[in-house]
Parts: structure tokens; C-alpha cells; sequence
């Protein structure tokens, strides 16, 4: 299939899966252990059905937002993936540069193929950076200095991996960096390299080895002594966790599985989502990632009280397709979805987007009102 006949944004895996090497793409497509997870994050969307409202006028419709203050074109953002460089070769600067163009939030990975510095240079847009708390604080002080200093406005934290996930096609893979990569954000570190090895995928043994696993609620509370920016809690999967979460001072949470790839059997994250923005209260945002492919998703997951959604999977995909212009097309033919989803549901701007615009299977049946 060639680019102009891309239509939906799953197109792209097939294109992705035929150009890349197989390590790179299982790396990127693959879930944990068994997979559930990962099959569920899109399965779960399926079993959401909509109320559309009807004979509204929706001639003119408003997709605009802002996210911690920052004015957007569109609740859908770009979720930190690592390693970009491996699906092209301009790897996270294509997607800055997509990202600014469509006038949306990039998050880089800590775990990128490029600095902070060098996606800073690509010129303006609101950026945010996702953290790994490294053993050495030192090391985890001088990223996040140098993320502030580069213009970033927000720490994604990402809570959920004191150990990476069982991603069994790494192992059989062997998987490591192909040589001419580094994380670029620890080069200066003598921390960007994964080292080869013979029995395991490299990430993990390069994640055992660097990330702490006694991270807890109290580091939340350092790394808000460190900076000024905003700390966004990306991981969180119950009320219990969200109820502390404020308490720990974050101002916003991420409900995501790690793209189904650190514990499977937890629940798909749209499955989880109301949960969590129920115990939030609306004190801080609640955003979504994981699973997003179709327009009819992201309305699904504000209908259901998110402020936002991001895309990781589809990013890397479109990316090892047709580079910085793959990624532009993913991001608006989404917004197109989603756009076309809010008319046909009668909705006009977001605000306007309700949880009784969709019925899901654990709603109580509806009492229909007498007229």
C-alpha cells in the first residue's frame, strides 16, 4: 500500500512491520508475557457504544484546549515512546516537528535517541519530558535542570516500572541499541550505551542495573524541591493511587499501562479511566494513554472524564513509515476523526462531550423518562 492510500492510522503498523528490522518492530509492537493487556487496550474501546444527540447545529466546532495552562489545537498529545531513532532516522526531531506543526504537546522519553538540547533546536512547541528516576540522583537532577533549561514545561513521571516489564519477544530477540544509537540524554553520563546480553532483552538489564526500584511517594515530594515545573504522574491505574497522588502534590495523572508492556492482566486503560477520574474529583486532570487509534476513541475517553489523550504506538509506526510527514498524517487524520465523531454526536466543543453521550457495559440499564 503506498502512502496515499493510507486512510486510518492502523494502516501504518503493516507498512512499519515490513520496513523494519524485526528486533526494532517487535520492540515497539510487543506487550508483556502473554499479551492480554496489550490486546485488551483496543479491545476494551469496541465494547463502548455511543448516544449520539441529533439536530444540533454543528457547523462550527471547537477542538481547542489547554493542558496545564498551555493552549493546544487538540486534546490528543504525543506519549513518550523511546528509541525513535530506530524507526527513522530523524527520528524524535520528525515528531517535534509534526508535534509543532499540528499545535499539540510532544512528550520525550527519557530514553530518547535524541537530547533534550537537540529537540529543543527544532524550534518552538510545548514540550513536556518523561522521567526514569535513575540510582543516582545526581545524574536524575542534572536531566531534569537540562529539560527546564531547554524550555520543557512539564516532568512526566512514569511510576510504573521499579523493573521492566517481561517483554518476551526482547528476550528472544537479544535486543540492544543497534550500534550507532545512544540515549542521547545520558551520553554525557557514560550511561547511553545498553550493554550485549546472552540471555536477556538489554533494556531490562540496562533498566535493573540504572533505574531505582525503591522509588516511592516520597521522591514525588523530591523531585518537586529540584524543579519548578509541574509533575505529571503517568502509570496510575486505581483511586487509591490517584487519592495519593494529589496528596503528593502532582498536577496531573496519566492513567496508562505502559502501552500494555510492564505488568499484563491490569486493565485495559480506558477500562480504568473513570475510576481514577472519579477519586480525582477534578482537582487535577486525568488524561488517558494506551489504545488510542480511531477519533471515536479519544471522544470515548473524554466522555468518560479525560482532559486529553496521548498516542504513543501510532507515532513510531507512522514514523518508521514516512517519517516526520507519517507522523503529520496520524496526528490529523485523528483530529479529523474525532472531529467528524463530536458532529455526529452533537457536540460542538469539548465541554460539550458528557458521559451520557456513551453507554458502557457497567452503566445500570437506563430508565427511559415518560414524556
Amino acid at each position: 500500500m503506498g502512502m496515499m492510500e493510507i486512510t486510518n492510522v492502523t494502516e501504518y503498523e503493516a507498512i512499519a512491520k515490513e520496513k523494519l528490522p524485526k528486533m526494532v518492530y517487535d520492540y515497539y509492537a510487543s506487550g508483556a508475557e502473554d499479551q492480554w493487556t496489550l490486546k485488551e487496550n483496543r479491545n476494551a474501546f469496541s465494547r463502548i457504544l455511543f448516544r449520539p444527540r441529533i439536530l444540533i447545529d454543528v457547523s462550527k466546532i471547537d477542538l481547542t484546549t489547554t493542558v496545564l495552562g498551555f493552549k493546544i489545537s487538540m486534546p490528543i498529545m504525543i506519549a513518550p515512546t523511546a528509541l525513535q531513532k530506530m524507526a527513522h532516522p530523524e527520528g524524535e526531531y520528525a515528531t517535534a516537528r509534526a508535534a509543532s506543526a499540528a499545535g499539540t504537546i510532544m512528550t520525550l522519553s527519557s530514553w530518547a535517541t535524541s537530547s533534550v538540547e537537540e529537540v529543543a533546536s527544532t524550534g518552538p512547541g510545548i514540550r513536556f519530558f518523561q522521567l526514569y528516576v535513575y540510582k543516582d540522583r545526581n545524574v536524575v537532577t542534572q536531566l531534569v535542570r537540562r529539560a527546564e533549561r531547554a524550555g520543557f514545561k512539564a516532568i512526566a513521571l512514569t511510576v510504573d516500572t521499579p523493573l521492566l516489564g517481561r517483554r518476551e519477544a526482547d528476550i528472544k530477540n537479544r535486543f540492544t541499541l543497534p550500534p550507532n544509537l545512544t540515549l542521547k540524554n545520558f551520553e554525557g553520563l557514560d550511561l547511553g550505551k545498553l550493554d550485549k546480553t546472552n540471555t536477556d532483552s538489554g533494556l531490562a538489564s540496562y533498566a535493573a542495573n540504572q533505574v531505582d526500584r525503591s522509588l516511592s511517594w516520597k521522591d514525588v515530594k523530591w523531585l518537586q524541591t529540584i524543579t519548578s515545573l509541574p509533575i505529571i504522574v503517568k502509570g496510575v491505574l486505581t483511586a487509591e493511587d490517584t487519592r495519593i497522588a494529589i496528596q503528593a502534590g502532582a498536577a496531573g495523572i496519566i492513567v496508562s499501562n505502559h502501552g500494555a508492556r510492564q505488568l499484563d492482566y491490569v486493565p485495559a486503560t480506558i477500562m480504568a479511566l473513570e475510576e481514577v477520574v472519579k477519586a480525582a474529583q477534578g482537582r487535577i486532570p486525568v488524561f488517558l494513554d494506551g489504545g488510542i487509534r480511531r477519533g471515536t476513541d479519544v471522544f470515548k475517553a473524554l466522555a468518560l472524564g479525560a482532559c486529553g489523550v496521548f498516542i504513543g504506538r501510532p507515532v513510531l509506526f507512522s514514523l518508521a513509515a514516512d517519517g516526520e510527514a507519517g507522523v503529520r498524517k496520524v496526528l490529523q487524520m485523528l483530529r479529523d476523526e474525532f472531529e467528524l465523531t463530536m458532529a455526529l454526536s452533537g457536540c460542538r466543543s469539548l465541554n460539550e462531550i458528557t458521559r451520557d453521550h456513551v453507554v458502557t457495559e457497567w452503566d445500570r440499564p437506563r430508565i427511559v423518562p415518560r414524556l
